[in-house]
C-alpha cells in the first residue's frame, strides 16, 4: 500500500517518499524525496542534475571515486555521468534535485554572454556552497509549487549562472579516459548496435559479431567509454525511452512491452532504482503539469 506525503508525494511503509514534477513544455524536472532503505543503482541522465542534500548524508560514487553530500551541500552532475547512491547511515537523507536539459543550460548562458558559449563541465560532484544551495532551493520549490513562467524562467537563469560562476568550466574540456582511439571507435560501433535494437534480446556475440573483436575487448573498451557495462547501457536506454513513452501517456505495462522489459513488474523495479519513483508516479508528474 501507498500512502500519501503531505504535498502530493507517495509514501511507502518505511517512511521514504517522492514528489516528482515535471515540465510539460522544456526539458526541466525537479524531485523531493526522502531516503532511509533506497539505493540508487547505477546509472545517468541526458541532463545536467544539480541536488541539494536538505537532511542526514548521501553517499554516492561518481567519476571513478566515492562522495558525500551532507546538509547544505550541492551535488552536479553533467550529462551522462554514471553515479549511484544511497543513505550514508541509518538517519537517511531527505533532498531536492533539479534535471535540466543541456539546450536550456546552453540557452541561459547565451542570453547572460549575449552570445553563444560552451557548455559548461562541472569537476566536483559535490560543492560546499550555500549560495548555489539558495539559489537552486528557490528554484527547486518554485518549480513544485506551480510558478509561473517569468518567475521560472528568472530562477533558472539566476542558478544556472550561479552554478557557472562558483563551480563550472566553460566551455567544456573534451571528455577524457576515452583509452585508445581504437577502443573508443570499438566501444561506439558497438553502442550503434545497442541504440538499433535497444528492446531486443543481445548477447555478447551479437556485438562481437558486429564489432569484429572478441567479447572481453568489447567489454573493456565499453566500460571505459561510457562507464557501463554493454547489459547496463542497454537497460539505461530502455528505461530513458520509457521515460519518454510515458509523457506520452502510454500505460505503463505497454511502455514494459515496447522498450523490452519481461512485464510491468519488471519496468517498475529498473525505474525505481534509477529514478527513485515509479512509472506511473513518473507518468503523473507529466500529466499534472500539463
Amino acid at each position: 500500500m501507498r500512502l500519501r506525503k503531505p504535498g502530493g508525494g507517495a509514501m511507502t511503509g518505511t517512511g521514504e517518499w517522492a514528489s516528482y514534477w515535471r515540465s510539460a513544455e522544456m526539458p526541466l524536472e525537479a524531485m523531493h524525496a526522502s531516503f532511509l532503505h533506497h539505493r540508487y543503482h547505477r546509472h545517468s541522465h541526458e541532463t545536467y542534475s544539480f541536488g541539494v542534500t536538505e537532511h542526514g548524508a548521501q553517499t554516492f560514487n561518481c567519476r571513478g571515486a566515492g562522495h558525500t553530500s551532507a546538509a547544505g551541500m550541492v551535488m552536479a552532475f553533467n550529462p551522462d555521468d554514471v553515479h549511484d547512491g544511497h543513505a550514508t547511515d541509518d538517519q537517511g537523507f531527505t533532498y531536492r534535485i533539479v534535471h535540466i536539459g543541456q539546450e536550456l543550460i546552453a540557452d541561459a548562458l547565451a542570453d547572460i554572454a549575449g552570445r553563444p558559449v560552451g557548455l559548461p563541465l562541472f569537476a566536483a560532484p559535490v560543492i560546499n556552497s550555500p549560495v548555489l544551495a539558495t539559489r537552486l532551493r528557490r528554484l527547486h520549490t518554485a518549480l513544485l509549487q506551480g510558478a509561473d513562467p517569468l518567475e521560472r524562467d528568472e530562477l533558472l537563469s539566476s542558478a544556472v549562472a550561479a552554478l557557472v560562476r562558483l563551480a563550472a568550466r566553460t566551455p567544456a574540456d573534451p571528455p577524457t579516459g576515452l583509452g585508445t582511439p581504437a577502443a573508443a571507435h570499438l566501444a561506439a560501433t558497438a553502442r550503434e548496435l545497442i541504440h538499433d535494437r535497444y528492446a531486443e534480446p543481445i548477447s555478447a556475440d551479437d556485438l562481437a559479431s558486429w564489432t569484429g573483436s572478441s567479447r572481453y575487448a568489447i567489454y573493456r573498451a565499453f566500460r571505459t567509454a561510457y562507464g557501463l557495462a554493454p547489459s547496463e547501457y542497454q537497460r539505461q536506454v530502455r528505461l530513458r525511452t520509457a521515460r519518454h513513452l510515458l509523457t506520452l501517456g502510454r500505460p505503463a505495462a505497454q511502455v514494459a512491452n515496447e522498450v523490452g522489459f519481461t512485464d510491468q513488474a519488471h519496468l517498475t523495479r529498473w525505474f525505481t532504482r534509477s529514478y527513485g519513483v515509479t512509472p506511473t508516479q513518473y507518468r503523473r508528474a507529466h500529466t499534472d503539469s500539463s
